[in-house]
C-alpha cells in the first residue's frame, strides 16, 4: 500500500513517513499543493494525507483537482476547526478530516477505516494485536487481559498499542513522547513514566514483575514478544 503525504511542515511529514513505514506503508511526499496533484497521478497511491494551508496551490484546490480523476481517499489536514472549513473540505472532494495538533494513532486509525470502506486495505493488515494474554481491538480501541476487558485511558491504548506493534524494540522516553504525543503539547517526560506505571497495573499480573512493558535499564521502554 502506497500512501502519499503532501504537508509543507517538513517535521509533520517525517514523523508521519516514520510511522506508517513501521506499519508497512510505503510513503511518499510532497510539500504543495501542485505537488500533490502531480503525485497523486500515481495509480499506486492508494490514500492521500493532504494539508489544507500549502504554497503554490492550497489543498482545497488540489483536492478538487484530484477529484476530477481519482477516487482515492484523501484526508485533510488542516490548523482550523471551524465547521465551514470541514464543509467546504467535504465539498472539495475530502473523506476524513484532522484537525492540528492531532495524535499520530488517531491519523493511523483513520487511515485503516477509510481503506477498508475503500476495499483496498492489505489483507494483512490486522484489526486485532495480540501478543501473549493482552489482546487490543485497534477498531474498537478496546483492551484484554487473559480474555478479560481492561479500562485504559486514549493515552495509555495509544502508548501501548505503539509499544506492541513495535514489540522487542527500545525506545527512549524521548522517542515515545515524539512518536505518540507528536502533535500535541508535551508536558515534562515523568508524564510517560506515569502512563507506564498505570498499564503495568492494569496489564501485568505483577506490576512488580512485569512480563509485558518493560525497561531498559538507562535506555527506555519496550514489549516484550
Amino acid at each position: 500500500m502506497k500512501i502519499l503525504v503532501v504537508d509543507d511542515e517538513a517535521l509533520l511529514v517525517k514523523g508521519i513517513r516514520f510511522n506508517l513505514q513501521s506499519d508497512g506503508y510505503e510513503v511518499i511526499t510532497g510539500s504543495n499543493g501542485l505537488e500533490a496533484v502531480e503525485l497523486a497521478a500515481d495509480p499506486d497511491v492508494g490514500l492521500i494525507v493532504l494539508d489544507i494551508m500549502m504554497p503554490e496551490m492550497d489543498g482545497l484546490t488540489a483536492c478538487a483537482r484530484i477529484r476530477e480523476t481519482s477516487n482515492v481517499p484523501i484526508i485533510l489536514l488542516t490548523a482550523k476547526s471551524d465547521d465551514m472549513d470541514k464543509l467546504i473540505g467535504f465539498d472539495s472532494g475530502a473523506d476524513d478530516y484532522l484537525t492540528k495538533p492531532f495524535n499520530i494513532l488517531e491519523l493511523k486509525a483513520r487511515i485503516r477505516a477509510l481503506l477498508r470502506r475503500s476495499g483496498t486495505t492489505r489483507s494483512d493488515t490486522p484489526n486485532i494485536l495480540t501478543i501473549g494474554s493482552i489482546t487490543l481491538d485497534l477498531d474498537g480501541r478496546n483492551a484484554y487481559r487473559s480474555g478479560q476487558s481492561v479500562d485504559l485511558t486514549a493515552k495509555e491504548f495509544d502508548v501501548v498499542e505503539f509499544l506492541m506493534r513495535n514489540a522487542n524494540r527500545v525506545y527512549s522516553r524521548e522517542a515515545l513522547l515524539d512518536s505518540i504525543w507528536t502533535y500535541e503539547y508535551r508536558s515534562d517526560i515523568r508524564t510517560l513514566d506515569v502512563h507506564i506505571r498505570r498499564l503495568r497495573e492494569k496489564l501485568e499480573a505483577d506490576p512488580a514483575k512485569p512480563e509485558y512493558i518493560m525497561t531498559k535499564w538507562g535506555v527506555g521502554y519496550y514489549f516484550k514478544k
